[in-house]
C-alpha cells in the first residue's frame, strides 16, 4: 500500500508564493504517474497539475497555467507543486495522487494523500 503524505501548505497573501511536497512510503512511487488535485469549500474537486512517471508529460489546468510547476524527485519518492503569484481564489485543500499506470492523468487516480490546507487571504 502506497502511502501519501503532502506538507507546505499554510496561509499566504495574494501575490505570494508556495510549495507543497508530497513525500511517498515506496520507491515503486518512482514509476507512478502523480498528480495534484484540489477542492475547494463547496466546490468539487478539480485537477490542478499531472506528470507522468517518466516527466515527459506535464498538464496544467487552465486556471494555473503559467503560475504553478510540478516536478519529482525519484530519489527522495517526493513530488512537489510550486506555486506563485497566488490569488485568493487557489484558496483549498490541495491533494496529491499517484496512480501505478504510469501516465498523465487528469482523475482516477489510485492513491491519494490527505491534502494540506492552502488559503490565500490579505
Amino acid at each position: 500500500q502506497m502511502q501519501l503524505v503532502e506538507s507546505g501548505g499554510g496561509l499566504v497573501q495574494p501575490g505570494d508564493s508556495l510549495r507543497l511536497s508530497c513525500a511517498a512510503s515506496k520507491s515503486t512511487f518512482s514509476r507512478y504517474s502523480v498528480g495534484w488535485i484540489r477542492q475547494a469549500p463547496g466546490k468539487e474537486r478539480e485537477f490542478v497539475a499531472g506528470m507522468s512517471w517518466s516527466a515527459e508529460r506535464t498538464d496544467y489546468s487552465d486556471a494555473v497555467k503559467g503560475r504553478f510547476t510540478i516536478s519529482r524527485d525519484s530519489a527522495k519518492n517526493t513530488v512537489y507543486l510550486q506555486m506563485s503569484s497566488l490569488k485568493p481564489e487557489d484558496t483549498a485543500v490541495y491533494y496529491c495522487a499517484a496512480d501505478p499506470s504510469g501516465e498523465l492523468r487528469y482523475s482516477n487516480y489510485y492513491y491519494w494523500g490527505q491534502g494540506t490546507q492552502v488559503t490565500v487571504s490579505s
